[in-house]
């Protein structure tokens, strides 16, 4: 058992074993991230479980028997320039071992995987998709369709991290269609042209087909990525609501359930201060019989948007889909908290059933990239020779080193502006807590499960995640 720096702050008191009976002798672990780094998911000493009374006016019950959304995993994106820095890179299997290994790093478990050029993009370095022909020519047939611009490096490093982490899941989405399926005739912006439906939904098909020859299954789709936004510097493509719920439901999703093709198609994957366009796709119900739930991204509005179309439509999931740190805000403590606030505990408390960040790997530079955000950060950050693991690796670890995939949320409580909390029940049985102290000084507090109590006392600005 190691020595623990805050043996005088963390004082617990509980127990608790997988079926809720008191153990004698059992133990909860603590690992701490703190704003000022004294702590980066650090493991503390295991704390002895009793059952004393709580012995604090600040409580947290967690009820294991109130259960809300499955959880389904945490990760990224491997997008065509995360993957090609990680593939150059000198300590690439420790890189991917960090990410992806449960034991040797924060055991993410869901990747989104971009289907053709995002913003982000290495080689080539351009826009591009699997299906691209020259000004003017079309091909319905999607003769010449190819993923081979993804076997270098993308393909690879995704097969080497589901090596590492077999439950991993993928979720695939386009940040457009071929241009020559578009109006204008443009990878940059334009729209789907309707009588191209056909052939795009074909195009999701063959990509779906292709990865599973390739090893690598589909979980989930998008049908689009950010749909309400359009660029003239790299891929993009606006679909309004109806468009979308069109594509859904005469094309999209009768191809997919012909071919057996079993990939989840999720509506919408933009900003949380929209929540009328997956509405208006969810509503249509002949769209809706082929929805597996909504995509949200966390750059406008707040993630109770989540829950009003959850109201609407409890039978349907919520995906969190993409958030990016950057340079406008570099400083560490401000980074973690607005993202365990507002993403890994609020979008979650709003019934997100995955937490993906954009790019898993970036350079110095913030790229490689083709346009879009020249100021994001990666999860990692890649020089020639170093690694640097940023605020959002700590953060993501936080859950998705402990949170296994096939856990459900529970209740907890949740002090906003003070104590914020999230809390899973795992399909072992172990439960975990993730207790954020947002205020600037320490807080005390008892965590109540039934007669068994743990009591704590935690530093400011720091988050903790407890597991028993």
């Amino acid at each position: 058992m190691r020595l623990c720096a805050l043996c005088a702050l963390l004082l617990f008191s509980a127990a608790c074993d997988t079926d809720g009976q008191d153990t004698p002798g059992a133990t909860a672990e603590v690992w701490l991230t703190s704003g000022d780094q004294r702590f980066l998911l650090a493991q503390q000493d295991d704390i002895l479980i009793t059952d004393d009374p709580p012995t604090t006016d600040v409580r947290v019950t967690v009820d294991p028997s109130e259960t809300d959304q499955p959880m389904e995993g945490f990760g990224a994106a491997m997008t065509n320039s995360a993957a090609w820095l990680i593939d150059r890179h000198p300590q690439r299997e420790d890189i991917l071992r960090r990410l992806f290994s449960v034991e040797d790093g924060i055991g993410l478990s869901y990747v989104r995987v971009p289907m053709g050029a995002s913003d982000f993009a290495a080689e080539p370095s351009r826009g591009y998709t699997y299906h691209d022909l020259p000004a003017g020519e079309a091909d319905p047939s999607l003769a010449t369709f190819s993923i081979d611009v993804d076997r270098p490096f993308v393909i690879p490093a995704l097969l080497d991290a589901q090596r590492l982490r077999p439950e991993l899941k993928l979720m695939a989405t386009p940040w457009s269609a071929p241009a020559w399926m578009k109006s204008p005739e443009t990878l940059n912006g334009g729209s789907l042209r309707s009588d191209a439906y056909p052939a795009f939904a074909e195009y999701f098909a063959r990509f779906l087909e292709a990865y599973r020859e390739a090893g690598l299954e589909i979980d989930a789709l998008t049908v689009q990525n950010e749909p309400q936004h359009a660029s003239d510097d790299y891929p993009t493509m606006r679909m309004t609501a109806r468009s979308q719920a069109t594509f859904i439901k005469d094309h999209l999703g009768p191809l997919l359930q012909a071919r057996g093709l079993p990939p989840q198609i999720l509506a919408w994957d933009h900003n949380w201060d929209e929540p009328e366009y997956p509405l208006a796709v969810l509503n249509d119900p002949e769209a809706n019989a082929f929805v597996a739930g909504t995509a949200w991204h966390c750059y406008a509005g707040t993630s109770d948007a989540q829950a009003r179309v959850r109201r609407a439509h409890p039978d349907k999931g919520i995906y969190f889909t993409e958030c990016s740190g950057g340079a406008w805000d570099p400083n560490f403590e401000s980074a973690m908290i607005w993202n365990l606030r507002n993403v890994f505990i609020g979008a979650v408390r709003n019934g997100a059933r995955t937490v993906l960040l954009w790019n898993l790997a970036l350079d110095e530079n913030n790229g490689p990239f083709i346009g879009g955000c020249t100021n994001c950060r990666g999860v990692t950050t890649l020089t020639d020779t170093d690694v640097s693991y940023e605020v959002e690796y700590y953060v993501l670890g936080h859950l998705s080193k402990f949170v296994q995939p096939g856990a459900v949320r529970i209740a907890s409580t949740h002090r906003p502006g003070q104590l914020e909390t999230v809390a899973f029940l795992n399909p072992d049985r172990s439960r975990v807590l993730v207790a954020l102290n947002v205020d600037q000084v320490p807080v005390l507090f008892s965590v109540v499960e039934g007669d068994q109590t743990m009591n704590v006392r935690l530093p400011a600005r720091t988050v903790a995640t407890v597991m028993w």
